[in-house]
């Protein structure tokens, strides 16, 4: 009786069995679903609903901004942080990082509930003000997504680049916009993408930290389903893949030059 040769080709099996199962299977039947009636007939009924419904395209457009403003917020914020932990004589950087990104390791619900109950300690109701508390909670949480792959990217920039620069008769201002933003742009289109869609789908932050008086797009996806809906929330997470698929084909050129070398002055 023959032996059963091992390869290293057999080592991709599990892997393959799992991406099947929990990633192939998954998503073809929200297509199956989005394109078809309660009665598993298909139509394109989905469809027209969703683009006729205001509320939901209102929806759409809230949870559009509410994305673009909370990655915007991060970066402000985690951009300078990132620059500083990076710098080569900050000995402490990565004690730092780890600071930051320790929080994650909380359960994601109870740290959201503990966000709300310190704001609200400091006068920020989320009845009062339920885009301030959302948009604080969103940054709080997100935060760390943004400075780990800026942090990375910048230990790894070329430093003769920048002497470079100054030596050519640039100022700081100048430097910073024509050579150190180029550089970090990969890490700049991580962080963002990292930030932007789970802001959109997000919504358990909008549900603890608005008291349910703000609808995310992933608010309206969860309503669908605990009706039974599951057509129409089938197809809303179709679009949502299909935003995901065209920001991933967009940005993929910047993330190939990922191969700065060098590190922070």
């Amino acid at each position: 009786m023959s032996k059963i040769k091992f390869t290293r080709k057999m080592l991709s099996i599990p892997y393959a069995v799992f991406m099947i199962l929990f990633v192939v299977i998954p998503l073809l039947l929200v297509v199956f679903y989005a394109f078809t009636d309660a009665e598993g007939n298909f139509s394109l009924g989905n469809v027209v609903t969703f683009f006729s419904n205001s509320t939901n395209l209102n929806t759409f457009v809230i949870s559009i901004l509410i994305g673009v403003a909370t990655t915007a917020l991060c970066l402000l914020i985690g951009y300078p942080v990132a620059m500083i932990l990076a710098k080569k004589e900050y000995k402490f950087g990565g004690v730092f990082v780890m600071l930051f990104v320790m929080p994650m390791w909380i359960n994601f619900v109870l740290r959201t509930a503990a966000t709300r109950d310190l704001l609200f300690w400091l006068g920020i109701s989320g009845g009062e003000q339920p885009y301030s508390a959302t948009m604080i909670g969103m940054v709080y949480n997100y935060l760390p997504f943004v400075i780990l792959p800026l942090y990375t990217t910048m230990l790894k920039m070329d430093r003769s680049l920048i002497e470079a620069s100054m030596d050519l008769g640039c100022n700081k201002v100048q430097t910073f916009v024509k050579t150190i933003i180029p550089m970090t742009m990969p890490g700049i289109v991580s962080a963002a993408s990292m930030v932007f869609m789970p802001t959109m789908s997000s919504y358990v932050i909008s549900d603890v930290m608005g008291e349910r008086q703000i609808s995310l797009i992933g608010n309206t996806i969860q309503t669908y389903f605990d009706k039974s809906l599951w057509n129409m929330g089938s197809f809303i997470a179709l679009v949502m893949m299909i935003i995901i698929l065209i920001t991933s084909f967009m940005t993929r050129n910047v993330e190939k030059q990922e191969d700065a070398r060098g590190s922070l002055w």
